[in-house]
């Protein structure tokens, strides 16, 4: 099954659900985080779905087209929402981010620390049942107000040196009363990054990290494929001017999905009851390794088959200037 979050013609909110013959409204459900807390008391969404029903046929690729599809879960309070992610889990990602952290002296034997983390991947992302795997790199992104819907501009700061592209798979969660992580499903998601300051010195991905991502249009819910194949591109002036395919899925990870999950949720303060969080599993492609650099008004473009509908979302720049502090 996937779902979409849409602004209805009236204005107000609406959910809709794929499950095999196009996309119906869900009857009475104004919001996925809505329909996830019903699904915790029904005990899956599809019997949530089925409760609710199902309403008049809606044209997903047209809400889209008009702008009309939201993010596939959100918060109404921005503050809780949590956006986050992981890198150096896919296979050969290593290769470009080492490229990028390596120490330039030409007799350095030692592997670098990126090389370090992908190999620890390798080695001990994959546990047996019962086992806890080793933990990956981990990043925080931003909250809430970091989220941008389908269309919507990714907003690069006036400060940063690059914004480009990272196509990804994002888990889509909810917390439940008592603690318990609940999974939506997953969507696919841009999480858009400063790779210019990631490179100056490795201690910078923090900084490079906290930027807008952009998640959708469509969540799939249920498993994730375990060999995805989609394609990312850069357009400028309607013209495509680097596309690459790129892969996620167990298949082509270091890690298992559990693993990235348990990793992140080990933290009692991700488990606080109503939450929302978008955990992005990483990426093996940047356009960035091929020496591209986006600029204002590119229009990147990520698909996958398992996905429906693309993720798009134009650059802008934002050339407000920092605020300074000022002392009481």
């Amino acid at each position: 099954m996937r779902l979409i979050q849409f602004i209805a013609e009236n204005g107000q909110r609406a959910v809709a659900a794929h499950t095999g013959a196009g996309y119906h409204r869900i009857n009475h459900c104004t919001s996925t985080y809505a329909l996830a807390g019903k699904a915790m008391i029904e005990g899956s969404l599809e019997k949530a779905v089925a409760q609710l029903g199902l309403g008049h046929a809606v044209d997903a690729a047209l809400l889209l087209k008009e702008g009309r599809i939201l993010s596939p879960l959100d918060h109404e309070d921005p503050a809780h929402c949590h956006i986050t992610g992981t890198g150096l889990t896919h296979l050969g990602s290593a290769t470009t981010r080492d490229a990028m952290h390596k120490k330039l002296d030409a007799g350095e034997e030692t592997l670098s620390d990126s090389m370090k983390m992908f190999r620890m991947g390798l080695e001990g992302g994959k546990p047996k049942p019962g086992e806890r795997g080793v933990q990956p790199e981990w990043f925080y992104k931003g909250d809430g107000a970091f989220l941008a819907g389908p269309g919507q501009a990714l907003t690069s700061p006036a400060f940063a040196l690059d914004g480009g592209e990272e196509p990804e798979i994002a888990g889509l969660y909810v917390i439940g009363p008592n603690g318990q992580p609940f999974r939506l499903g997953f969507a696919l998601a841009n999480e858009f990054s400063d790779h210019v300051t990631e490179r100056q010195n490795y201690l910078y991905l923090a900084h490079s990290k906290l930027r807008p991502c952009a998640v959708g249009p469509e969540a799939l819910t249920g498993p994730l494929p375990t060999d995805i194949r989609g394609t990312s591109r850069i357009k400028r002036n309607d013209q495509v001017i680097w596309e690459k395919p790129f892969l996620s899925g167990e298949a082509n990870m270091s890690h298992t999905i559990a693993n990235l999950e348990y990793h992140h949720f080990k933290y009692a303060p991700f488990r606080r009851p109503g939450d929302v969080h978008i955990h992005m599993f990483g990426t093996a492609t940047l356009s960035f390794a091929d020496g591209i650099s986006a600029q204002p008004d590119d229009v990147f473009e990520i698909s996958a088959p398992d996905f429906g509908l693309p993720l798009a979302n134009p650059l802008r720049i934002d050339d407000s200037a920092a605020t300074d502090v000022k002392a009481l």
